[in-house]
């Protein structure tokens, strides 16, 4: 699934093209994508309205219209969203398209129909859209030590399980957990709760700095994410762990082993990321 340096690559490669441009038309061809709401109240709702802002709010792209309206969207495990000519040719599965101001096109495209879309009108609807859905933004002012120790408080749940939790911190997925793990020397079946103020402030850090590195490296492509021009991104060639199973780890030459935490595949150095007595 992407994570957030790829939806951020995504949002930085489409706002020049989308931001001050009115969307001519939107044509939804698959109803699963913006369910329950029909094809046709996404239409009358977007057509012809102009495109003041793209912007992130973890995973999720949002387009924000004039006369505050708003089209969240997700692109879960397989969506893609790509910038074409209006005369190119329509790739397989595709679920969206919509017609610039100028003769681009936005074409969402997914293999598995998991991607979603929403229209939110108003800025009252949006924050709550996202209230209930989404935490602290890692990369915003309000990600410090302090607030990921208040959130990490008393709770039981294994620290790669509160990461993935995007209640809690929005953005960060199974490649980004395993990476800042690392670089924080933190074993993800640690119980969050039992980590001294030292090792919090250690993982808020490696967070963000795993972060950054992805979105300068424009996110990373294991299977089918993509920037919006069809290119891949770059960051799996920088991994210190994550699919590295049986590799020499980077910073003490023990081979890096996988486990299964949070019900996901896990990668760790043994000697870095002791588990220890709990």
């Amino acid at each position: 699934m992407p994570e957030l340096p790829e939806v951020e690559t995504i949002r930085r490669q489409l706002a020049p093209a989308l931001e001050g441009r009115r969307l001519e038309r939107i044509d939804v061809r698959d109803p699963r994508w913006c369910e329950p709401a029909p094809p046709e109240s996404v239409a009358d709702a977007l057509n012809g309205r102009r495109i003041e802002r793209l912007w992130r709010r973890g995973k999720y792209l949002v387009v924000s219209f004039e006369d505050d309206v708003h089209l969240v969207t997700h692109l879960r495990m397989t969506g893609n969203l790509l910038l074409v000519p209006a005369d190119q040719d329509e790739p397989e599965h595709l679920r969206v398209v919509m017609d610039l101001e100028g003769g681009k096109r936005v074409l969402f495209v997914d293999v598995r129909r998991f991607g979603t879309g929403d229209v939110l009108l108003g800025s009252d609807a949006l924050a709550e859209y996202f209230a209930s859905r989404l935490g602290v933004e890692p990369l915003s002012p309000d990600f410090t030590a302090d607030a990921l120790r208040a959130l990490a408080r008393g709770r039981k749940q294994p620290v790669k399980a509160f990461l993935l939790t995007q209640e809690r911190v929005a953005g960060v997925g199974n490649i980004y957990a395993d990476e800042a793990l690392f670089r924080a020397r933190i074993h993800p079946l640690r119980p969050v709760g039992t980590l001294r103020r030292p090792q919090i402030g250690a993982l808020r850090d490696a967070v963000v700095e795993t972060l950054e590195a992805g979105i300068d490296a424009k996110g990373a492509s294991i299977d089918d994410y993509r920037h919006v021009d069809g290119a891949q991104g770059s960051f799996q060639d920088r991994f210190l762990v994550h699919t590295r199973e049986g590799e020499p780890c980077p910073r003490c030459g023990t081979t890096i082993r996988k486990l299964r935490a949070a019900g996901r595949g896990t990668y760790i150095c043994p000697r870095c990321q002791r588990l220890g007595r709990q």
